[in-house]
């Protein structure tokens, strides 16, 4: 199933993103770094979404109090229990 999240507090504008039988594709970060987003996305393809979530949620970006993976781990979470 596909999902679409707006990011708060971070440089990303939103997450998009997929779920297939408990796993992850096609993450797709607007705005924000985009190597280091891509980075996330091609490590986060075909993951575990709740292996994935322990990995990166409660990360911080410089003095924020999330990040664009901690947004990910958020986005993932909403996702599981509309699903």
């Amino acid at each position: 199933m596909h999902y679409e999240y707006k990011t708060k507090g971070t440089c990303s504008q939103y997450i998009s993103f997929d779920l297939t039988d408990g796993k992850v594709h096609n993450v797709i970060f607007m705005g924000g770094c985009n190597g280091n987003l891509k980075g996330i996305s091609a490590l986060a393809e075909g993951m575990d979404v709740d292996q994935l979530i322990q990995r990166i949620q409660g990360i911080r970006c410089g003095m924020k109090s999330t990040s664009c993976p901690d947004q990910l781990a958020i986005a993932l979470k909403e996702a599981m229990q509309k699903a």
